[in-house]
């Protein structure tokens, strides 16, 4: 499935012209994970060197991998990409089947290219999929930055939930579990978003995608 995608003017440039493509984990090749692994690190390195770390050795995966990813290509190679996968959580006391989105990226000189984008090429698989939500978790920080998913009635922004996750591998000097004081984005796809159940803790109940 291909989307292509436009700057606000309505007009395609080389640089604003982005083709969407699915893929399941299975299709990728050797070819796209080692251009994949560069595209992470290049997007994720100014951030700190620490959040780069994960995609050495030509890894296109963080912690948890990615059954599904959207990945947006332009004429200079990978431009964005979102992961999806799968799981049960526990929200409170509930246990609930979601479709984990994360692993999101963009290319620094893309700017306009944001999150909503890879949504809307994503939410047509959610929707085949069968899945009663889509789920995601970011910083605090970026609460203005996803404030625009709610705007675009794509998403439902939940606050005051704490996320208890695995991490990804084993460290002597840290527990095996983390939890985070995140913001939550639940996207109603099968079931609305009044049947999201209450509570102030959600298990992963392994790492983050």
């Amino acid at each position: 499935m291909n989307i292509v995608l436009s700057n606000a003017t309505g007009v395609l440039s080389r640089r604003s012209q982005v083709r969407w493509r699915l893929a399941w984990e299975n299709e990728l090749q050797l070819s796209d994970h080692i251009e994949l692994s560069e595209f992470f690190r290049k997007t994720y390195g100014p951030t700190g060197a620490f959040n780069a770390k994960p995609f050495e050795g030509n890894r296109s995966w963080a912690g948890a991998r990615p059954e599904l990813r959207a990945i947006g290509y332009d004429s200079s190679g990978v431009a964005a990409h979102m992961g999806l996968l799968r799981r049960f959580i526990k929200v409170g006391a509930a246990d609930l089947l979601v479709a984990e989105l994360g692993l999101y990226a963009v290319r620094p000189d893309l700017e306009g290219l944001g999150l909503s984008h890879a949504i809307r090429a994503m939410h047509p698989v959610l929707q085949d999929l069968g899945v009663p939500f889509g789920f995601g978790t970011v910083r605090q920080a970026l609460q203005k930055h996803v404030a625009r998913l709610g705007r675009h009635g794509l998403a439902t922004i939940v606050s005051g939930v704490r996320v208890r996750s695995t991490h990804p591998d084993v460290y002597l000097n840290l527990q095996p579990t983390r939890v985070e004081d995140v913001l939550v984005v639940v996207l109603p796809i099968g079931r609305s978003i009044g049947d999201w159940p209450t509570g102030t803790i959600i298990d992963r109940n392994g790492p983050e995608l």
